[in-house]
């Protein structure tokens, strides 16, 4: 299995890219709109992986985080959802975007999405509706090491955890550390 790629991008013909690693082999890869917009010449990137396996071809299929690949892999469980609908939902839409969806019911949300019909945006509803709420908790695969520290920090300072968890979830992603955790002790006071 192919997990991660680091290399150079080297070419872009519409949503592929090539991607050369320092051994000089070259991988053929789907990319998402935010890692095609970065693209200059040359650009070394590191890039996390799924590889589907078919009879008449390997695809691959390349994510900026660990997070939007494993929101990709929890799609490819709904029922009727392929990889390329799944990577079409991930490259069209942010993560916290499609659990407020799902959670509110949005299926005009889903329906604009390219591609995705509104039986495809229904099972979508229903089966991660009741993953989110059941076995699946995603914020655990969507916290950054920052806010996974943070919350230690602020669990150690005598906050419940689920507290410190909702509430560095809420602060805004850019902040630095100390900023988080400054900003979580001012929201408790």
């Amino acid at each position: 299995m192919i997990g991660k790629i680091v290399g150079n991008l080297i070419e872009i013909n519409n949503n592929i890219g090539l991607l050369q690693t320092a051994s000089g082999i070259c991988f053929e890869l789907y990319l998402t709109p935010l890692l095609i917009s970065q693209y200059k010449p040359n650009l070394k990137i590191e890039v996390y992986t799924y590889l589907q396996v078919r009879d008449d071809a390997f695809v691959l299929f390349g994510f900026e985080s660990k997070s939007e690949k494993d929101f990709f892999i929890l799609l490819l469980s709904v029922p009727g959802v392929g990889p390329k609908t799944a990577f079409s939902i991930i490259s069209h839409s942010k993560i916290d975007e499609i659990l407020d969806a799902t959670k509110n019911n949005k299926l005009d949300y889903f329906t604009k999405i390219p591609g995705l019909g509104k039986k495809t945006a229904l099972k979508i509803i229903l089966e991660l509706s009741q993953k989110i709420k059941s076995e699946f908790i995603f914020d655990n695969h969507y916290l950054t090491d920052d806010d996974k520290t943070a919350i230690k920090a602020l669990v150690s300072l005598g906050y419940p955890a689920n507290e410190a968890k909702t509430t560095i979830s809420q602060l805004p992603k850019n902040l630095s550390l100390e900023n988080k955790i400054k900003e979580a002790l001012k929201n408790k006071s």
